[in-house]
């Protein structure tokens, strides 16, 4: 019963360390989702004085993917009852011309920076709104979001590191007396502690599957996929043969290392 609790807590401590990495990959993965969806509904309004075409503005700079212009017919409607015809055929000619330009990326601020200064460089174009405060303010939310849940996987990461290399102490003292009659007879190191790493694999192994399971529960009854999509984002949240994969290799790389740290701080002590 000792021994189950132990490897209970060992299965709990490796998932809880899997699991803080998926939620960062996930995280990561929704906030580039969202940057795209960004990406789509954001762009850059331009005034000119004269009228451009779509490749004079793809030329002034490599992030615009492709431009349309906004038009002024509507404004012109609104005042057909408050000015004469005259007038409105010479307001049309003297209104300047109102491009919407969309970009290939989602734009850091600086970038945006860049980028009006480039157009303007133009004498043709009068003014270029970026909406830079509405923009940096969803950019450094999303990087605080980012960076939140880095350092937060990184802590719990490091204190369940701890707590593992706790259980496997637990481990060396319960097989201390087999090891030691191995050590007798003169069995090398890694003879004697093959049952704490072959311990250590399996509850690797198993705490992957725990937690692709975990996932696919999530995944299936859409816990977190239904109310992205509401919004707008469509991402997947688990990969179920790389992410698995490279739980795996994690899983197994913390176990086998700290299993071998035990090991050779053992042998030391001999």
């Amino acid at each position: 019963m000792k021994s189950l609790k132990n490897h209970i807590s060992l299965i709990i401590a490796l998932f809880t360390v899997l699991a803080s990495v998926q939620i960062y990959v996930a995280v990561d993965r929704t906030i580039a989702a969202y940057e795209s969806h960004l990406k789509n509904d954001y762009s850059v309004i331009v005034v000119a004085n004269k009228a451009f075409t779509p490749k004079e503005f793809t030329t002034m700079s490599s992030m615009i993917e492709r431009s349309e212009p906004i038009s002024t017919a509507q404004v012109l409607e609104r005042l057909k009852g408050e000015m004469s015809e005259k007038n409105l055929a010479l307001l049309k000619l003297t209104l300047p011309k109102f491009y919407r330009i969309y970009l290939n990326r989602f734009p850091t601020p600086n970038e945006i920076n860049n980028l009006q200064k480039k157009l303007q460089k133009n004498t043709a174009i009068e003014r270029v709104e970026g909406f830079s405060q509405t923009h940096d303010t969803v950019y450094k939310l999303m990087l605080l979001f980012k960076d939140v849940v880095q350092v937060f996987s990184i802590a719990i990461a490091a204190v369940t590191s701890l707590l593992i290399l706790k259980e496997m102490r637990l481990w060396q003292f319960q097989h201390a007396e087999r090891m030691n009659i191995m050590a007798l007879f003169g069995a090398p190191v890694w003879l004697r502690s093959a049952v704490l790493f072959r311990l250590a694999i399996v509850d690797a192994i198993i705490a992957t599957l725990i937690l692709c399971f975990s996932f696919f529960i999530i995944d299936y009854y859409g816990i977190l996929t239904l109310p992205l999509k509401e919004i707008g984002i469509n991402v997947q949240l688990f990969n179920f043969v790389n992410d698995a994969l490279r739980s795996l290799a994690i899983s197994l790389g913390i176990s086998i290392a700290l299993t071998f740290t035990i090991v050779m701080f053992h042998s030391e002590e001999e």
